[in-house]
């Protein structure tokens, strides 16, 4: 099951499911640390006329979408059967770890009743059943789960009265479901504590009159002791949970508000769907500086891992982003994690966790007896040249300063050196996919622009000789590339070389990466013949067959194929680098038709609340894998940037972007 809603301040992130219900929280990581983890679910059901139904139960019609502009739910349930309809408006709390549900019921009956809402939680601390305990605090009036340093309070009003019932309890042990089958006569045991795989639930109740609305608040907060979680219950009585829920809907306003864009002749779509995924994009930026590939932890139920991880090759993508959408300072905190996570030798590793430590990996250090770098190398290349685009935006000289000896000149004289010396390419490591071992196109272009980045930063520090040997190199690869690089036959790039001992072996499959590298990292200009053919010659194969539109990654991707009469499932990010193509080669209003086609195809796609996922289904157009995937987000926004930047080129549109 996909996500709906990512909400996030940095420190406290919580998903939430197609029927609006907690799957995931992580806490004190954004993507560290999920207490629920996806297979255990904080439960919202609803009591009346003597039977109790649970979201997400059948009866109940619900809608998951977000603010316009602001990082909150907007989540309608009604049930036609027991005459209940709930609005909820759900934020993470900007300042501090605070999960705040504002939720609205309204009596839809031509009678007065009584109407009790049950709030379930299951939490899992650390990730692991063992020595949790759940217990209900009668001096804060509220629950209480713990484990070591890891503390969540709970609690919830209706018309400023604090809730009248709840249990502890076990759940999904020797036989117990849980405490909310408590609540299915309407009335809470009260059970003080529990431990072990423990859970709770509690009630708020209330008389409602024909088609009246009463509002509740229930809340969350996260902690690192039972003291502070209690100071911070004081704070939230204190300031109120409307106030926090407003005055969060008015941060996310502001931030997305920061700059007048001139949205030239795009749709109402198109726009909203902008700024949800800026906000998105922003919603799995960690307060340490990683950005994680996406907070949904269903692919754990169809894999032996998820996407929680910060990989240097989304990340990167994600930092240039937000620094063209004029944020530089996520961009600035990532450099600072990447500074702590790149080898003493120059080169950053597959991925690692929030926290800074390496992530899982496939990629192993030995292949037939020989050591190998586990690396795809286009990822530092990419953080060098974000590093880069960084500068241009911000102008911060003194940081760049600060990142030269790590950022800049390490990683720079690594793929100097970490080249074969007979093509003057780099040497073999794993494509941007994370599947073959070689020396991909993509690879190879983004390690040229990366060397020209490199040259380009010593050449604002005044570093003469470091300028010089970057450049040269990058002139190197570019050569290499375009004399062994580039398939006359079918009129593309290679995907990939790799050589033995005896012979250097050619993939020819067909690579969206390969044009779109060449492209994006400068190696031709957009108008040059040959990338023209590349890029026509890709999208013709990689769009045949696929009934929803869109573009494959490669030929023959395997990767969630549901059939073999199309190349592969379409990714929102290969689709969207064919409208950067366009736009970088557009002259006209009239060139634009097609990028304006390609934006609506994403927003199309969209899930109700603005949610992207990584690929669709060929046939049906379903979102698959990863739902969200920030590398998804941050590929519209981008694209939709590049649009506007190239409106104001052309002169078609005064001021389009902004940003400076």
């Amino acid at each position: 099951m996909s996500r709906s809603i990512i909400l996030s301040n940095g420190e406290l992130a919580v998903a939430l499911d197609s029927s609006g219900l907690v799957r995931d929280l992580y806490y004190p990581y954004v993507g560290y640390e999920d207490h629920v983890r996806g297979h255990y679910i904080h439960r919202v059901g609803v009591w009346v006329d003597g039977r109790i139904s649970w979201l997400g139960d059948s009866g109940w019609e619900i809608t998951v979408a977000c603010e316009e502009e602001a990082l909150a739910s907007k989540i309608h349930a009604k049930h036609a059967g027991l005459e209940v309809e709930l609005s909820f408006t759900d934020i993470v709390y900007n300042e501090k770890p605070v999960f705040i549900r504002k939720v609205i019921a309204t009596n839809n009956a031509d009678r007065p009743r009584e109407i009790k809402l049950y709030f379930g939680h299951q939490f899992e601390i650390y990730k692991a059943h063992g020595g949790d305990t759940a217990y209900f605090d009668p001096i804060e009036h509220a629950l209480i789960h713990y484990k070591g340093r890891r503390v969540f309070l709970i609690d919830a009003s209706i018309g400023g009265e604090k809730f009248q019932d709840y249990v502890t309890g076990i759940a999904n042990f020797a036989g117990h479901e849980g405490s909310h089958r408590d609540a299915e006569d309407g009335v809470l045991s009260k059970n003080p504590i529990e431990h072990g795989p423990a859970d709770s639930a509690l009630g708020l109740y209330g008389t409602y009159q024909h088609k009246e609305l009463r509002t509740s608040y229930y809340y969350i907060i996260a902690a690192t002791s039972i003291s502070e979680a209690q100071e911070l219950h004081k704070y939230v009585i204190e300031k109120t949970p409307e106030h926090l829920v407003r005055s969060t809907s008015d941060f996310w306003r502001a931030w997305i508000s920061s700059y007048d864009w001139n949205f030239h002749n795009l749709t109402p779509e198109h726009i909203a769907l902008f700024k949800r995924s800026l906000l998105y994009v922003r919603a799995h930026v960690d307060s340490h500086g990683g950005v994680l590939a996406s907070l949904d932890s269903d692919m754990l139920n169809y894999g032996l891992d998820t996407y929680c991880y910060v990989w240097p090759r989304d990340a990167a993508y994600t930092a240039m982003t937000l620094d063209a959408a004029g944020d530089t300072n996520v961009a600035k905190r990532f450099f600072e994690f990447c500074c702590s996570a790149i080898s003493k030798e120059g080169y950053l590793l597959h991925k690692y966790l929030p926290d800074g430590s390496l992530g899982s990996s496939w990629h192993p250090w030995i292949k037939n007896g020989q050591l190998q770098l586990p690396i795809q190398e286009d990822e530092t290349a990419l953080v060098m040249i974000a590093l880069a685009e960084h500068y241009r935006h911000s102008k911060d000289l003194e940081f760049l300063e600060s990142m030269f000896n790590s950022l800049i000149e390490r990683p720079a004289a690594f793929m100097m050196k970490y080249r074969d010396s007979k093509t003057g390419l780099p040497e073999a490591s794993y494509d941007l996919w994370e599947e073959k071992r070689g020396v991909s196109t993509y690879t190879a272009a983004a390690v040229y622009r990366a060397l020209l980045a490199a040259s380009e930063m010593a050449d604002v520090l005044g570093k003469t000789e470091e300028e010089r040997k970057y450049k040269q190199a990058a002139s190197e690869i570019k050569k290499g590339i375009l004399e062994h690089l580039w398939d006359e036959k079918r009129g593309v790039f290679y995907k990939m070389l790799s050589r033995t001992e005896a012979e250097t072996l050619i993939d020819h499959t067909v690579d969206m990466s390969s044009a779109y590298g060449i492209f994006a990292f400068g190696v031709l200009p957009p108008d040059d013949p040959k990338l023209a053919t590349a890029f026509k010659n890709s999208v013709e194969v990689l769009s045949s067959g696929i009934q929803t539109g869109g573009i494959a990654r490669y030929e023959a991707d395997e990767y969630y194929r549901g059939g073999k009469d199309f190349p592969g499932n379409p990714w929102i990010v290969t689709t969207l680098w064919h409208a950067e193509y366009l736009i970088a080669s557009a002259k006209d209003e009239k060139d634009f038709d097609k990028v304006r086609d390609i934006f609506s195809w994403v927003a199309k796609h969209a899930l109700a609340s603005g949610v992207l996922p990584e690929q669709l289904g060929a046939r049906e157009g379903e979102a698959l894998s990863a739902t969200p995937l920030t590398w998804s987000h941050a590929g519209y926004v981008s694209a939709v940037l590049k649009y506007l930047d190239r409106l104001d080129e052309l002169g078609l549109c005064k001021n389009c972007n902004p940003v400076p």
